[in-house]
């Protein structure tokens, strides 16, 4: 499964945070740092900034399934695939933006080889999944010429998905359609789900869209969210709905879409507009083949404590959607010093279950941050810091009570 893309999270304000945990302790979820690689663009690095150096730019996806990672490198035009001690696979890059590989050989039909490189013209590939066969389904943009704009829904269309097989081959690519059809809006986020199918989360200027597919590439049905149609709940008035986030279910034909509602705030003396305040969140669960409401699952808020002219308060915020468990847990998290605080949810039976652990990220690894979340709950991620990247895994699987092999 993805992420979010899946699901990124982009680590910031973390200092603002310092407080968030209080006096309440939560249990830590022991972090397994596995191994390291150099930011450049050699085939054994990853350029996570641009040639010219702008920090600004980049587009890194990442993704664990199996104890493999596959790192999708945007500014280099390459997919690199590692196992769980560091050791370069194989690779996938673009001839014009990377170096001949050195210690990689080409794959060639009928040929023997256990660490190998394959030429594709890759443009700026991001968002990155993995089936069970290992097949692999990355975002690419495509260039600028081809670009197009959707008048109806006002969206630029500018991405496909490249679907390669476990060898790293090209298979075919995707857009709305299925395959070799017309691209997609700005995509939020890449699942693969049940019976290997694939679904792409897509967010437009009108609402979102998310397509799914068979694991042959054929289309299936198309789910679409306008911004005027975000559920509310019933004993809710007067709020203002907003769209979070959606993840995919990796074990069903089930979304994910977490609404967050905010309420008005006004002057007293003056019965003025002053703005607005989170008022509650919800996870909706949709059934895509029909697309009914299965059921809603409440997101309580972090709540952390604070001073200000000698004065205690306490504020309540909002957590962000990592993404999906099989059998239905929600991962939430909400950055704190030192790392995140995370939430645990069941959307199965009475959907009141909760988990709460934090997780250790450095002062020093916020220049970039990837997660992904595997479909058996272990939470993996790509810290960069000033010289390095760093690839990390949390046992958050044992931490809910699960697990799946590692090599």
């Amino acid at each position: 499964m993805r992420k979010p893309g899946s699901l990124l999270l982009a680590c910031f304000s973390i200092a603002l945070f310092a407080a968030c945990e209080g006096n309440v302790q939560i249990p830590s979820v022991t972090r397994e740092d596995l191994f390291t690689l150099d930011i450049g663009r050699l085939e054994d690095q990853i350029g996570i900034y641009n040639l010219e150096g702008d920090r600004g730019v980049k587009r890194i996806g990442m993704t664990m399934r199996d104890g493999l990672f596959y790192i999708s490198d945007g500014n280099g035009g390459k997919i690199l695939r590692y196992n769980s001690y560091g050791d370069l696979l194989f690779m996938i890059y673009n001839e014009e933006t990377n170096p001949p590989p050195l210690t990689l050989k080409p794959l060639q039909p009928g040929s023997v080889v256990t660490r190998w490189a394959i030429s594709y013209p890759l443009q700026e590939p991001g968002e990155i999944t993995v089936d069970s066969r290992k097949h692999i389904y990355v975002r690419d943009r495509l260039p600028y010429e081809k670009h197009s704009f959707d008048p109806e829904s006002k969206a630029l269309l500018d991405s496909i998905i490249l679907h390669f097989d476990a060898d790293g081959r090209f298979v075919e690519y995707l857009g709305r359609d299925g395959i070799g059809g017309s691209p997609f809006p700005r995509i939020e986020g890449i699942y693969t789900s049940a019976h290997d199918e694939l679904a792409v989360v897509c967010r437009l200027p009108t609402g979102w869209n998310v397509y799914w597919f068979e694991s042959d590439g054929s289309f299936l049905f198309m789910v679409q969210l306008k911004n005027e149609s975000v559920p509310v709940p019933q004993d809710r008035d007067m709020v203002i709905p907003s769209l979070d986030s959606i993840a995919v279910a990796p074990d069903s034909r089930r979304l994910y879409i977490k609404v967050d509602y905010y309420r008005d705030t006004y002057d007293e003396s003056t019965n003025t507009r002053t703005g607005n305040e989170p008022d509650s969140s919800v996870v909706w669960i949709m059934n895509v083949e029909n697309g009914s409401w299965i059921k809603t699952v409440e997101v309580p808020f972090f709540e952390y404590a604070y001073t200000e002219n000698n004065r205690s308060y306490t504020a309540r915020v909002l957590y962000s959607m990592l993404g999906v468990v099989q059998g239905g847990k929600i991962l939430l998290s909400f950055p704190v010093e030192g790392g995140y605080s995370l939430l645990f949810l069941s959307s199965e039976g009475s959907g009141n279950d909760q988990q709460q652990g934090f997780i250790q990220v450095g002062a020093g690894e916020l220049q970039f941050n990837a997660f992904d979340l595997s479909e058996a709950g272990i939470l993996s991620g790509l810290l960069v810091d000033d010289w390095q990247v760093k690839l990390v895994w949390w046992r958050t699987d044992k931490f809910i009570g699960g697990g799946e092999p590692s090599p």
